[in-house]
Parts: C-alpha cells; sequence; structure tokens
C-alpha cells in the first residue's frame, strides 16, 4: 500500500509522504550514539518507573474501584464518566522519568512545562511516584491508601481536573488554550542563569501561530545571564480526529524547519530502544547548553549559537491497546483521548481494558504497602526541593522590587506632559534597582509609545543583533504580542515582575492569553500552597483618541472589556488622568501583587492637572471632584459630569470651561474616575464604592453625564445595580472612526466638548428653570459649532489652533 493511499482507520502510525528536499539536509541533524548507552539496571529501571506511570495513567481514566486490580476487575469499577487523554501519557512520562536522571546525574535545578493540553494523568502519576502531591496536598500519600485517592479523584467532582492546572504541583503552564508553552517558558529561564526548562511541545499544538512564533524565543535569551530551555516536539502524528502538520513532516522538512530556526536537531524515535536513544538525547542537549552557556559567561560568546531541541516520534498512545474491531488503537487517533470509551458497558472493550491495565504488572512495581519499588525510587533525587514537582520557583519564588518614590519625578502642575515618557522614566530607575528581577515586554512599540527613556541605563535584549547581544538589556521587543505574554507569564511565575505596553488597539491579540492566566491565578489563590506572585502589568497606550492618523484599524478599547469581565478579585482598571497619576499608579501596580492591571493613558503631551500631593490622594480615592473645573467647588450641581480617561476627560473640562462662558446659571460638577472599578455596586469588587461614596461623589438624583474611553456598554455593565440610574447618559467610543483630526475623531464618537456641554444642559433643564429657558437655543448653538468644527478640519485638515490649550476658569 503506498503512503499516498493509506486509510488513517487502517494503518496505525502512518509515515509522512516523502519530502522533496535533498537528502544532503539531514547533515543539518544530529545523529548521536546510543547502542547500549544506558547501564542495564538503569534501564530496567526506567521501563518500570514508566510502566508504573503508565498504569497510574490509564487506572486514573478508567477506574473508580479497585485501583489497583488487587481482585478481579468487574465492570462496576470503572467510572461512569470516562475523562482524560491517553495519547499523550507514554510520551510525558518518558520524558519525565529521563528529567530525573539528569537531575541526579547534574544536580541541575529544571523545570518541565508540558505543552499538550490534558496530560494531567501523565503527570500527577509522576509526581505521585516522586512523593511530590503529599507535600503540598496531605491525602495524596505515596501509599496505597493516597494512590486509591488519586486514581478515584481524577476528573471526578472535588479531584484533579484532566488536565495540567495550577493545582498541580510543580505546574508554571495550563494548556487548556493550546500554543503558550514554549514562549512561557523561556520567560521563566530569563534571569535565572542556572535554570533549565525542558517544554514538551504536542506536536498539534505546534500548528497554532504563537508556537510557530515562540520558536525564535532562544534569540532573546542572553546565555551570560539566563537559563536555557530544551524543546521536545512530541511529534506522535494525531490530534483529536486528523493527523498533525509535524506528523506528516518527514525528518528532512523537521530538520530543515528548526535548523533554519536556529536549532541543532536530534531525533528520538527508535522505540525497541528508546531509553537509550533518550538518554544521549538530553545528555547531549545538556553538553549543548553547558558549552553555549560558559563561552558567553567566560566573555568569549558564540555568536548565533544553535541552541539543542529534541523531536521526539514515538507512537500516538503507546504501550495501549493496540486494536479494536480492526481498527487501530495505538498509533491513532484513537487513543488521542479515552482508548477504550465503552468499557463500562461493552464486554469486547472491557476485557481489552484489563488485558491493558494487566500487561503494566502493577503488582511487581509497588511494595504490599503501595509504595514504588526501591528500583524505582533510586531513579528520583533524594532532595525534594530537586523534583520536579518542589522546585521553589514554581509556587514560592517572588521577591517584591524595590521601587523609587515617583515624587522626584512629578511633573509641574499646569504644564503639559506626556504621561509615557514620565512613566518610562520611573521604569528606567526601576530597571536600575532591580537589574535582574523586572523586564519590559514589547512588541516592538517602545518609541513609538513614548516610553524610550528606559533606554537611558538599559538596551534591547536581542541576541541575534550585534548591536543589542550580550548586554544584559532589561527590553525584550519582538513583535508578536503572544510572545510577549508568554515571556511575561513565565517570568512572572517564577516570580519577577513583567510590565507589556502596547498599541491599545492590539492588546486584543492576547486577551483569550490574559484570560487563562487570570484561571490559573483564580485557582492558585484556592490552594493553600502557592504564594503570591507578582501581577501583569500592561500598559496600555497609542489609544483611539489620538490613533486619528493611522485611522479606523488602530481604533480599538476593546481590551478593557476582556479584564472587565475576569474574576473580581484580579481585575484591576486604571485610566490616570495625567502623568502625575499615572506616575503614582505605576508605582502601586509594580508593587502589587496577583492581579490583572491594565493602565490606559496618552502618549501625547496633556495638562497636569493635580500637584504630586494631589494626584496620590486622587489615586488613593479612585475618584474625586475636581473643584478648580467646578462651579462653586462642586457644591449642590444642577448637573455632574465625568471624565474617565485623559482625552475624554479633557473635553469634559473643556465643556466646564465653556458652559461658564455660555451658561454661567448652571453650576457643574467636574468629577474625575481613575479606577474604573469603584463603580461597580457595594461588594461586587474590592473597590467598589459604598452607596454613600457613591452619592458623594455623583448626587443622590441629579443628572450625570460620563464621558468613557471605552465603549459605553462596559460602562452601563459596571453600573448596573446603582439607584436613580435613569439619570445617568454615557458617551464612549462607538466604533466610529477614520484618519482625520484628534478632536474630528471625538466628534465622531460624541465625546467632544459640544456633545459633552449639551448634555449638560440637557440634564440640567430638567431642574434648573433658568437653564431650561435658554437649553434649545444653547443645544442649538453648541451643535452649529460642533458642525463648523468639522467644516473647519476638512477644508483645512487640522484641528483650529488654540482647542487644546488647558482651559482657564
Amino acid at each position: 500500500m503506498s503512503v499516498q493511499t493509506i486509510n488513517l482507520h487502517e494503518v496505525a502510525n502512518p509515515p509522512p509522504v516523502p519530502s522533496l528536499l535533498p537528502d544532503t539536509v539531514l547533515d543539518l541533524g544530529v545523529k548521536l550514539e546510543y547502542t547500549d548507552y544506558l547501564p542495564m539496571s538503569e534501564r530496567a529501571a526506567l521501563v518500570k518507573f514508566q510502566a508504573l506511570a503508565n498504569y497510574i495513567a490509564s487506572a486514573m481514566i478508567f477506574l473508580k474501584s479497585n485501583p489497583l486490580c488487587e481482585t478481579e476487575l468487574t465492570q462496576d469499577d470503572i467510572k461512569y464518566r470516562l475523562l482524560g487523554h491517553f495519547g499523550t501519557c507514554p510520551g510525558l512520562t518518558l520524558v519525565y522519568s529521563h528529567l530525573n536522571r539528569l537531575i541526579v546525574n547534574d544536580g541541575l535545578k529544571m523545570i518541565y512545562v508540558v505543552g499538550p493540553g490534558h496530560g494531567a494523568p501523565a503527570i500527577l502519576a509522576n509526581l505521585w511516584i516522586e512523593d511530590s502531591i503529599a507535600p503540598f496536598i496531605s491525602e495524596y500519600t505515596r501509599n496505597k491508601s493516597g494512590l486509591s485517592k488519586l486514581i478515584r479523584g481524577f476528573s471526578w467532582p472535588g479531584g484533579f481536573p484532566s488536565h495540567i492546572n495550577a493545582e498541580v504541583p510543580g505546574s508554571i503552564h495550563e494548556g487548556g488554550e493550546l500554543g503558550y508553552s514554549l514562549a512561557v517558558s523561556y520567560g521563566a529561564v530569563m534571569d535565572k542563569p542556572d535554570l533549565i526548562v525542558c517544554c514538551i511541545i504536542g506536536d498539534g499544538e505546534s500548528e497554532s501561530g504563537p508556537l510557530a512564533a515562540a520558536w525564535n524565543s532562544h534569540k532573546y535569551v542572553d546565555p551570560a545571564e539566563s537559563g536555557a530551555v530544551i524543546p521536545i516536539l512530541h511529534a506522535n502524528g494525531f490530534k483529536i480526529s486528523e493527523r498533525t502538520i509535524p506528523g506528516t513532516n518527514d525528518d528532512k522538512e523537521l530538520i530543515a524547519l528548526f535548523s533554519g530556526y536556529g536549532y541543532q536537531v536530534t531525533i528520538v524515535e527508535d522505540l525497541p530502544v528508546i531509553n537509550d536513544q533518550m538518554a544521549a538525547a538530553l545528555d547531549w542537549a545538556v553538553s549543548e547548553i553547558k558549552k553555549i552557556q560558559a563561552a558567553a559567561r567566560s566573555g568569549t560568546p558564540i555568536i548565533k549559537p544553535r541552541w539543542p531541541m529534541i523531536v521526539l516520534r514515538t507512537p500516538k498512545g503507546f504501550s495501549g491497546p493496540k486494536t479494536l474491531h480492526g481498527e487501530p488503537i495505538e498509533g491513532s487517533f484513537h487513543s488521542h483521548q479515552v482508548p477504550l470509551p465503552e468499557a463500562k458497558t461493552d464486554a469486547v472493550q472491557f476485557d481489552l481494558l484489563k488485558d491493558w491495565l494487566a500487561s503494566y504488572h502493577v503488582e511487581q512495581l509497588l511494595t504490599a504497602d503501595g509504595k514504588p519499588i526501591e528500583e524505582i525510587q533510586a531513579l528520583l533525587p533524594k532532595e525534594a526541593h530537586m523534583r520536579l514537582g518542589q522546585v521553589k520557583e514554581t509556587y514560592n519564588g517572588y521577591e517584591p522590587l524595590v521601587l523609587p518614590d515617583w515624587k522626584p519625578l512629578a511633573k509641574t502642575k499646569g504644564s503639559q506632559y506626556s504621561a509615557m515618557r514620565a512613566v518610562g522614566e520611573y521604569i528606567d530607575i526601576a530597571m536600575v534597582n532591580n537589574p535582574k528581577s523586572v523586564r519590559l515586554f514589547s512588541p516592538d512599540e517602545l518609541v513609538s509609545n513614548k516610553l524610550d527613556a528606559v533606554f537611558d541605563h538599559t538596551t534591547r535584549d536581542f541576541q541575534w543583533d550585534p548591536e543589542t547581544r550580550n548586554k544584559g538589556g532589561r527590553v525584550t521587543e519582538i513583535l508578536s504580542e503572544h510572545c510577549c505574554q508568554g515571556w511575561m507569564q513565565g517570568y512572572t511565575l517564577t516570580g519577577r515582575v513583567g510590565i507589556f505596553p502596547s498599541y491599545e488597539s492590539f492588546l486584543g491579540i492576547i486577551a483569550t492569553m490574559m484570560v487563562q492566566y487570570a484561571k490559573f491565578m483564580k485557582m492558585a489563590k484556592e490552594t493553600s500552597w502557592r504564594h503570591a506572585v507578582g501581577s501583569l502589568n500592561y500598559i496600555e497606550t497609542s489609544t483611539w483618541t489620538r490613533q486619528e492618523h493611522n485611522g479606523f484599524s488602530h481604533q480599538n478599547p476593546a481590551f478593557i472589556g476582556t479584564v472587565i469581565k475576569i474574576k473580581s478579585a484580579a481585575a484591576r482598571i486604571y485610566l490616570p488622568p495625567d502623568a502625575n497619576c499615572f506616575l503614582s499608579t505605576i508605582q502601586h501596580c509594580l508593587r502589587s501583587k496577583n492581579y490583572i492591571n491594565l493602565m490606559v493613558g496618552s502618549k501625547a503631551p496633556t495638562p497636569v492637572y493635580l500637584s504630586p500631593e494631589e494626584a496620590e490622594a486622587h489615586c488613593v480615592a479612585g475618584a474625586s471632584v475636581w473643584k478648580f473645573a467646578s462651579i462653586d467647588d462642586g457644591v449642590d450641581p444642577d448637573v455632574v459630569l465625568v471624565g474617565i480617561g485623559v482625552e475624554v476627560t479633557f473635553e469634559v473640562i473643556a465643556a466646564a470651561s465653556l458652559l461658564k462662558k455660555k451658561c454661567p446659571s448652571l453650576k457643574v460638577r467636574v468629577v474625575n474616575v481613575t479606577d474604573l472599578m469603584i463603580l461597580q455596586p457595594d461588594g461586587e469588587h474590592p473597590h467598589a464604592l459604598s452607596d454613600q461614596g457613591f452619592a458623594s461623589l455623583f448626587t443622590e438624583d441629579k443628572p450625570v453625564h460620563f464621558n468613557y474611553h471605552g465603549y459605553p456598554t462596559e460602562l452601563k455593565g459596571l453600573l448596573f445595580g446603582r439607584p436613580n440610574l435613569d439619570r445617568v447618559t454615557i458617551s464612549g467610543y462607538d466604533e466610529e472612526g477614520t484618519t482625520t483630526t484628534p478632536l474630528s475623531m471625538m466628534v465622531l464618537n460624541h465625546t467632544d466638548r459640544w456633545t459633552v456641554a449639551s448634555h449638560a444642559i440637557a440634564g440640567a433643564a430638567k431642574t434648573n428653570k433658568f437653564v431650561q429657558l435658554e437649553s434649545h437655543l444653547m443645544i442649538s448653538e453648541l451643535q452649529h459649532m460642533r458642525q463648523k468644527h468639522q467644516e473647519y478640519v476638512y477644508m483645512h485638515g487640522r484641528d483650529p489652533d488654540g482647542l487644546f490649550d488647558t482651559p482657564e476658569f
């Protein structure tokens, strides 16, 4: 049968169609001698270790009772719902067992990051064998009782889920959404010179865009100051019901691909002697890493070093059942999830399950009291902290930053200054103070975003660029938001602090990554043993209000709504109105722990409204009445105007100034909100204002108009539950945009000063008879001014002079 006509339902492990690449490509691969590489006793111990782990993994998927098959197995012993993924488990265990060998032989500090999404049965089995669950969750003891609980409780209410998550010791990555394992691994080793992360990448996962970009991550790791990653592409050929791309690549294609990325590639695939080949491959990988690091640390770095990586070819679900009704299970997609899904009700599948479980001879691998036999335990590191499930960085590595006081950097009240320039100055000092524990991850926008003051004392860290390699740069800048997010996650979860600035419109690229991370952190906080980590810190700038030159594609504040939706315990959203408030906010965020901090601000010079002392008080409160822009200091107002965001707040102040001239009988109170989450009803967010506090700012019954930076529906959702909302109107980004002028952008989205003033007059007319008398005339005049502005813009291509001068009162 030719490979071109293979039916996937008829043949296990269908080979790839040969490529048209020349055979000389194979010379780029690394061929290792592995015949009799391991001592016989060590090989035998590895085989037993793997058999025990594979038994436990399969038992977790199937058994609710009789976990060690000590009596005749019956269908009553099988779980009602069979959940879990066996296909990836044997490969994960193969690698896990060999990492123990490396740790013992070379004294390495290692973390194991697992990309395949549902590999939890294998990892939990290995953690139990090395006794790394019980130190954190006491009931999972390394004996018969603890093993029984583990097997019964897997994918059972109250037990471990079918994928690796924050409840699993040793984990710093959750594979629910595929594609991020490799970037997370590289983030973890940055500034950790003695750490090696072994990252196993599923071949289905490797098809994702984020993973494809992450293969470039080694180019951003300085071997003089950072650790290393051993990537292992697990090419077992299948995903849920289809072949994978790596599974259809021949050796020449894989070697050519990864050689082009900058790796040395060795392929591990000789199944009869797989342990010898894997041992040789991992020893080679560590040796190559040490060569690269030693050269860099001696001051003679290798230029463009080719880091080692491994392609592991094993059959999907190997060691499991071979066939069912003439169709292959092992080596096909049928083993991806539950290989025998009807075992509880189908006699044929049940018999296959019994034979499968019996094939591991678990009775020979455990002592009478249910502990792994001494031969297996001898493979494990003696020191608990060296075991993969107990490396301190994976659960308790955080050290707070030494942060500078922001007030010496404060800007003069009444001046105009870019908040981003001020923040860049602050981050620069923070990096000097914390040379190995804070990094800035940026998608190639630092200079555009006016944050380039960070380069006063550091540089980028791009090892393939002669200008920035081997200089200890604190800025990792790549035009891949996915890599920036993954690096920041790995860096943060191993104890450090990351900052991610971005154009506002493109943070949405990593929205689901951020949500997945927030879920990981929610579960982490619900464990008793994971300690706090630094917050994720996003700086959202180049906002829609000043992207009028780039056009509609660059105008999108939707990431705010994504952060709003995550658990309130983690969500923090700040819209500081000026440079001093942003300085106060960035210091607070870099000190914080366990949050998702989103800071939204402008890169353009804007007014500095508040002194350092006023800014600090304002940020602590989250919102305040701005008396300088209000009538009678905001006492007993006819209407409340609220700005949330830099430019929209400027328009509120401009409207208040305009109203003071045009409608002196109208009493306006101006409020600025810098902490968005204070608006939620009392009790729904840790920062939420009490009803009394809400009324003190917005009154109990007067009309309120919000001029909001984001989508109006977001603000409506936050305010829902507050009393008397029929008095509230909201303007915000209305998905209108084009290439135009700054103030014209505000006009298009009805956040301009004339629209704000019109809302104020319409609201106040309900209770102020003097305003009511003139309301139609004044609103008509305001709308006429608005229209005239647009006509001017279309004629002259710019806003009239003076419209962005700081309003005077």
